[in-house]
């Protein structure tokens, strides 16, 4: 049995409680380097394996393999295993290990764990966009933001910044202003639920010049988005049924 497992923000009260109960029963732990090391002290009578960035092809054959050879393994990762996880990937591979028997465990994803954090923004239809172009053109990025932003739909950005990538979220905010005030209520959220947590809530233009990295998720209001209390808010829409 391979379980595919998001673990959420890697916290204990992060997790959900099918997931902890995924990893309890599981003889194996794989899962990249980071997100092992968030959950190790968690099961430390657990096997772990863990591979490095870019190594996620290896990760799951490994993990495929174990499965098929008798072990019952939680394949980890942060998060929510569908959404930007290990999951299609491993149904992907899946057709070479036909005696694995799979199950999808979801998680916490980031845009609902920061989300909250900075208060009730994605209470209406939204769009998830990864500025990591790793894997997608940044063609692709371009038209995904230029099209959200025009729709007017809140946007929670992933992977908004890197070394090698310093400049991805200016960039991104540059395209956002075409269709957006740059009044427009903004928020980020670093490392959710882990040590040095911070969130602030700030406006489109000023988040253009914000320094972001890899584990900050950045959140942009549609045209409703408030602050209130303190908190972002995006109305639903209860007031005018």
């Amino acid at each position: 049995m391979l379980y595919v497992v998001g673990i959420g923000c890697g916290s204990r009260e992060g997790m959900t409680i099918e997931a902890e109960k995924a990893i309890s029963i599981s003889d194996l732990i794989v899962g990249y380097t980071l997100y092992i090391g968030q959950i190790r002290e968690h099961f430390p009578e657990k096997e772990c394996i863990s591979t490095g960035m870019r190594q996620e092809t290896e990760r799951v054959r490994l993990a495929l393999e174990a499965a098929q050879n008798g072990k019952v393994v939680s394949l980890v990762c942060s998060g929510d295993s569908e959404l930007y996880g290990m999951a299609g990937l491993a149904i992907e591979l899946s057709e070479n290990y036909p005696e694995a028997e799979i199950e999808i465990v979801a998680g916490v994803t980031a845009a609902f764990s920061g989300g909250a954090l900075l208060g009730a923004l994605l209470t209406h239809d939204f769009a998830v966009i990864s500025l990591s172009d790793l894997l997608t053109p940044m063609e692709k990025i371009i038209k995904r933001l230029s099209c959200a932003a025009e729709a007017d739909f809140t946007i929670v950005l992933y992977n908004p910044s890197s070394k090698q990538r310093a400049d991805y979220l200016k960039k991104a905010c540059d395209i956002l202003l075409q269709y957006k005030s740059g009044e427009t209520v903004c928020g980020y959220v670093r490392n959710i639920g882990r040590n040095g947590q911070e969130s602030h809530i700030l406006t489109l233009s000023e988040l253009r010049n914000t320094q972001v990295d890899m584990f900050t998720t950045v959140f942009v209001g549609n045209q409703e988005t408030r602050i209130v209390n303190g908190k972002m808010m995006t109305p639903r829409g209860y007031r005018n049924v």
